[in-house]
């Protein structure tokens, strides 16, 4: 068996390892921890989260690292500031016996000034950044970069899923030619590959496909439904579990946010985390979570990095992630330690041919459930009262208190007094809904998808019998050609406007699709379906450029190489068609609709 003493580390750092109980490496580790002591190459490690990345590229820094220059000496780049925080504390950790070792980390959220005050008062010899904040501090002249021998860009295709790309080119070009990059990525995407051509030289690379016993006590499971039935769906599920204790994720900040707003009203304890939200939030956040105060998180992809916390027992994907690595990613927070976890999607008939690319992708068998019936839930809601009712201790009660209550009932039947009370438990616990039954049945015709596959796929998904109520492929909002008006009693519905609700017409005609409302105004956007745009990144972009939110924003058209998104009209003179804004690095031009339709 490999271990780190074999990798040929310092005896310093092999000290820390062995007392951290580190013994063996992972294969991430193994395969690049070598390569990096011995050539300094421009390096480049694919493997998901959870596989020792920090401890790939730290290990190494740490070991080069000469305490006695009083410099810069290492750069790291990290997506989110718990992800900065992590690699910092776990450097700190690997460099215990470095003496006189100085690390920094650096990330929004935080006064700016505070920060500029630690980094002149004691330069770090690591400095670990998030690259909005780093580009501040650049900007102020608060840190020198000039001398640095590393830089390492840790998530780089979260980094750039975030819009950080022009920081990253700006950061790097601001840095010296002669410097050592290190790009540790879970995809790699053409962003990606533009790094590496324009500012690596012939890197080494080392992929590392994930352990596939890290999830064999993974139970993937997933629900079919409605779109318009998703939040019932999850209400549903989280009163027939429990034992709940795990995270939600969703695809937006503001679907975050709506959601566990949501589930609070309706007196679920769920918390949201996503990256609007300050450090102070944050921590508040997850100390809640860590304690079991709050059973629910609902979060981003993004915020969730960071996370480490090994009991959850389930992992719901709200809305489903774009590629099977999310996914591997997200269904990994659960079955840690050994444990057994559940990860559980909540499927629309949009999603059934990405949940079959998974299968085949991950190599997994994500199964077909149904979801727990109303009629159902009465009678687990009942099991668990009544055996709370059975395990109550008794108190002291006078003879009179009793006699009273003897009295006061004995005109009723033993089942005519059981019947009210249970009437007044459940008026508490369980509100009444409409649908009994919220699944969605579905046959194995063939439905075509953006993966290629057959949403019926080769396995007998059709067993239930029945055709899927959504079989023309089209949104489930309200059949009146309207946003789904009467989803939850009425409840705003603005989040499923806002979400998957592009409609697949053939060509890329700009031209609405229905006739113009007089209480909005329609803008035009360059980008659309080739951009892999949808309604959730939209919205972002709309209430950062004009800080809209989704109550003035109204049905969003999306086609192949545009966007057409309503305003309502008396917010419409927010929209700044002035101002440049950018997307993945390209600019994005807004134009209010009356333009020419051959651009």
């Amino acid at each position: 068996m490999q271990t780190f003493k074999d990798l040929g580390l310092s005896e310093d750092i092999l000290k820390s390892l062995g007392e951290i109980g580190f013994v063996s490496p992972t294969e991430i580790q193994s395969r690049s921890i070598p390569t990096l002591l011995e050539n300094k190459p421009d390096f480049i490690g694919l493997a998901s989260t959870g596989t020792g990345k920090t401890a790939a590229f730290g290990l190494p820094l740490l070991h080069f690292l000469d305490t006695s220059v009083n410099k810069v000496f290492a750069l790291i780049l990290a997506p989110t500031r718990e992800l900065a925080q992590q690699i910092a504390k776990e450097l700190e950790t690997f460099g215990k016996y470095k003496k006189g070792l100085s690390i920094q980390v650096v990330y929004g959220g935080t006064p700016i000034t505070t920060q500029i005050r630690d980094i002149k008062r004691n330069i770090p010899h690591i400095l670990v950044a998030t690259p909005g904040r780093l580009q501040d501090l650049i900007d102020r002249k608060a840190i020198k970069l000039d001398q640095i021998e590393f830089l390492v860009l840790d998530e780089a295709d979260e980094m750039l899923n975030m819009g950080f790309q022009e920081d990253i080119d700006k950061i790097l070009i601001s840095t010296p030619d002669e410097k050592v990059i290190w790009l540790f990525s879970a995809t790699m995407p053409p962003e990606i590959r533009r790094i590496v051509g324009t500012y690596m030289e012939k890197p080494f690379e080392v992929k590392v496909h994930s352990d596939s016993k890290t999830n064999e006590n993974i139970d993937h499971k997933y629900i079919y439904v409605n779109r318009s039935d998703k939040e019932a769906a999850l209400k549903r599920v989280l009163d027939y579990l429990t034992d709940f204790y795990g995270v939600v994720f969703c695809k937006t900040k503001m679907d975050t946010q709506e959601l566990a707003e949501y589930l609070e009203h309706e007196g679920y304890r769920a918390e949201p985390l996503h990256g609007d939200m300050s450090q102070s939030q944050r921590d508040a956040v997850m100390a809640k979570f860590r304690n079991k105060t709050t059973s629910i998180l609902v979060a981003t992809d993004v915020a969730a990095r960071g996370i480490d916390v090994d009991s959850l027992t389930h992992v719901v994907h709200y809305s489903l992630p774009e590629n099977p690595e999310y996914y591997t990613h997200r269904s990994g927070r659960t079955a840690r330690a050994g444990k057994k976890g559940t990860s559980l999607a909540i499927v629309t008939q949009q999603d059934i041919g990405r949940i079959r690319f998974f299968e085949k992708s991950i190599g997994v068998d994500i199964k077909h459930i149904k979801v727990p019936l109303q009629s159902q839930m009465y009678v687990k809601k009942l099991e668990k009262w009544t055996e709370k009712v059975l395990h109550t201790d008794t108190i002291e009660l006078s003879d009179d208190l009793i006699e009273k209550a003897v009295e006061t009932f004995e005109s009723l039947t033993k089942n005519e007094l059981i019947e009210k009370i249970l009437a007044l438990e459940f008026n508490k616990l369980y509100k009444k809904v409409e649908k009994d039954d919220l699944n969605v049945n579905f046959s194995n015709e063939r439905r075509d998808n953006r993966y290629g596959e057959r949403s019926g796929g080769s396995r007998d998904y059709g067993r239930d019998g029945g055709r899927d109520s959504g079989r023309d492929g089209r949104r489930e909002y309200g059949r009146d050609g309207g946003r789904d008006g009467g989803r939850d009693g009425g409840r705003d519905s603005g989040r499923d406007s806002g979400r998957e609700s592009s409609r697949d017409r053939g060509g890329d005609s700009p031209r609405r699709s229905g006739p113009a409302n007089p209480h909005m105004d329609t803008f035009f956007i360059n980008i659309g379906k080739i951009d892999n745009v949808h309604p959730g990144i939209l919205i972002d972009i709309l209430a950062g450029h004009s800080g809209l939110n989704k109550k003035q924003i109204g049905n969003i058209d999306i086609q192949k190489r545009h966007c057409l998104v309503e305003i309502d009209k008396k917010f419409s003179k927010k929209m700044d068609e002035g101002k440049i804004l950018k997307y993945r690095g390209r600019k994005i031009t807004i134009k209010k609709e009356g333009f020419n339709s051959n651009e």
